[in-house]
């Protein structure tokens, strides 16, 4: 049982945002009923292009400015070519490819040739009519897309619609629950269904600031029909533990953690690392430049660690023994994916393109190490996702056709590409996932 008390999903605030902007862009507003209807009905999505007691009015505002928090769905231009523009079939590690992009409140799986075999769309507004309602967050900006998704083996979906909430949809996109509130970045599943995920609330805590608000991260466990279970705050956490010192430095304000990645460890590493035993949580901490691991039953930091990376996402334990990041900033305005040793920190291997094929994202970014040594990159803010080998060349690029703008000046961010087997979709897909129902 966990330490702290359950507690039921209820009067969740709502946040939107990705990384990598202060939160600080404008947010629209409804002066009715009616007209906060028809924001939601706007286009969302995100693209890129290069380049306490009673609150005063002011706490007030500072609270609406978190609730506000959100991003456009892109930054970069589209280049010149798009779909799959490298395939070596000889080197990848061939299955089907399933995505969350920019411009669709929704998920797409296609094949390594780019042709999308089936998709998953379900519009947060259509959630939220469908649901309890309530009063709609004051800001649409994360509504138009799937920040993270999870696929269930007979088609089902979880979904994340980034500081706003979490639906799950089965394989025709039929809405089968959906529940609102902070949820955030990402999520992880257990074999027995229960669901951990990010969310955050704001408020105001006196020991940080007795004035202003700040977003308090935590980690809420759900069972399969999405149910609380159970909630650790990841501050309290900290505070509790040996690690304290990883809070030096933090804002006493606003986004104050952002975290942005969760993983439930399997224990692979225990053995080297009692702190990596089966069922505590790995997560990432971007403000902090901190990735942390939290035993659930003491609610307590049990490791944590900074490194050469900043505003990092996507850290993840490996098969053989070491972990792979996805480091934002720490190479001088570029990205890097970083391989290490997390009790020695060596750095084993990295990745960080080229000087004709250069590599960032400032924002987002995932990756993923497959089962023949390739990695699968996520390169966010591009639209983009690459598989690279151990030695660096790139076998497998796609970049996402999606663009919009007055002249197609936006490219659909790719939050995150995941190589699926056919084999895991076979029940509901047939063979080799060829039923290219949409």
């Amino acid at each position: 049982m966990f330490g702290l008390v359950l507690a039921a999903i209820a009067s969740l605030v709502s946040l939107g945002g990705c990384g990598g902007r202060d939160g600080s862009e404008d947010r629209e507003t409804a002066g009715s009923a009616t007209a906060e209807m028809e924001q939601w009905e706007k286009p969302g999505g995100r693209w890129h292009r290069d380049g306490g007691g009673a609150l005063t009015e002011e706490q007030l505002a500072e609270f609406e400015r978190l609730e506000s928090i959100g991003y456009l769905s892109g930054s970069s231009e589209p280049p010149d070519a798009s779909g799959v523009t490298v395939y070596d079939n000889t080197r990848t590690w061939d299955g089907l490819n399933l995505y969350t992009s920019g411009h669709l409140a929704g998920a797409i799986l296609m094949d390594m040739r780019g042709d999308v075999l089936h998709t998953w769309n379900y519009p947060f507004i259509d959630a939220w009519r469908a649901g309890p309602r309530g009063e709609l967050p004051k800001s649409s900006k994360a509504s138009g897309f799937w920040r993270r998704a999870y696929l269930f083996e007979n088609g089902d979906i979880l979904a994340v619609f980034d500081g706003h909430g979490l639906i799950k949809i089965d394989k025709d996109s039929n809405l089968i629950w959906a529940r609102f509130g902070g949820f955030h970045h990402d999520l992880d599943v257990m074999e027995d269904g229960r669901i951990y995920v990010l969310l955050r609330e704001a408020r105001i805590l006196p020991r940080i600031n007795p004035e202003h608000p700040v977003l308090e991260e935590f980690i809420v466990v759900l069972d399969s029909e999405g149910n609380e279970l159970g909630r650790v705050s990841q501050l309290k956490a900290i505070e509790k533990s040996q690690f304290a010192s990883l809070l030096d430095g933090m804002a006493d304000r606003g986004d104050i953690f952002h975290t942005n990645t969760i993983e439930v460890l399997d224990g692979r590493l225990a053995a080297r690392l009692p702190a990596f035993r089966k069922g505590n949580v790995l997560i990432s901490i971007r403000e902090l430049d901190n990735i942390a691991v939290i035993d659930m039953e003491r609610g307590e930091v049990v490791w944590g660690s900074e490194g050469p990376w900043l505003k990092q996402h996507q850290p993840t334990v490996l098969p053989n023994g070491r972990m792979l990041i996805f480091d934002n900033g720490g190479s001088r305005n570029a990205s890097r994916v970083l391989e290490f040793d997390p009790l020695t920190k060596e750095i084993t291997w990295v990745y960080k393109g080229s000087d004709t094929d250069t590599f960032h994202s400032l924002a987002c970014g995932s990756n993923e190490r497959l089962p023949n040594g390739n990695t699968l990159i996520s390169e966010t803010d591009r639209g983009r996702a690459i598989e690279v080998t151990p030695d660096g060349k790139i076998v497998w690029e796609y970049t996402n056709p999606a663009s919009g703008g007055d002249n197609g000046e936006f490219i659909a961010s790719i939050f995150e590409v995941l190589r699926i087997s056919p084999d895991y979709v076979a029940g509901w897909m047939g063979a080799g996932g060829t039923d290219r129902g949409e």
